[in-house]
């Protein structure tokens, strides 16, 4: 059976490399960001993001145990803010759309009114050959109305700028999914 995140990995792997800069635009608990700052190495930098101070607390946690290098920097701030952060271009970004993972607090999500934002500018700082990974989930409404907000947004940008595509478990309708942005 297909593993969506080795799926997502190697995606994200084929555009990036060693010294590249990137962004974790959702850092939950930091795996995500421990991948990226693997994947970029010590000349690389990770720019993550999340409006939960215990989420940054968890990503701090993840780092130190994975043994990444000191590549990184933890913003506490919303993922629309992040041009205010991030100057030049990135090579990858990541979003994990929802909750934190393992949080009691389901009704703390990302929102349609910030994620749009923050999707539109994520594209912006693509550099050429870039990647932007979106995890969707739909179980639950906010999730749902998100997923439907970014197709049609996807729906209007360009084929010869960008290929946007959706990968899904067909058969099971409220199974996370993700799209791929990849700058042409």
């Amino acid at each position: 059976m297909t593993d969506l995140l080795t799926l997502q990995k190697s995606f994200i792997l084929s555009h990036l490399k060693t010294g590249d800069t990137c962004a974790d635009f959702t850092m939950g608990n930091g795996h995500d960001t421990a991948f990226l700052s693997k994947a970029v190495g010590v000349g690389g930098h990770v720019f993550a993001f999340d409006i939960q101070e215990g989420a940054i607390e968890s990503t701090k946690k993840t780092l130190e145990k994975e043994g990444c290098p000191q590549n990184y920097t933890l913003i506490h701030d919303s993922h629309h803010n992040a041009k205010n952060y991030i100057e030049g271009k990135i090579k990858a970004g990541m979003f994990n759309l929802g909750y934190l993972p393992g949080s009691n607090n389901k009704s703390l999500t990302t929102k349609r009114e910030t994620t749009l934002p923050a999707v539109k500018e994520a594209i912006n700082m693509l550099d050429s050959d870039g990647i932007l990974l979106i995890a969707v989930y739909p179980g639950h409404e906010e999730g749902y109305l998100e997923g439907i907000m970014l197709e049609e947004y996807f729906k209007t940008i360009s084929r010869f700028e960008m290929s946007v595509s959706r990968f899904q478990i067909i058969n099971s309708e409220t199974s996370p999914y993700f799209f791929i942005v990849e700058k042409k």
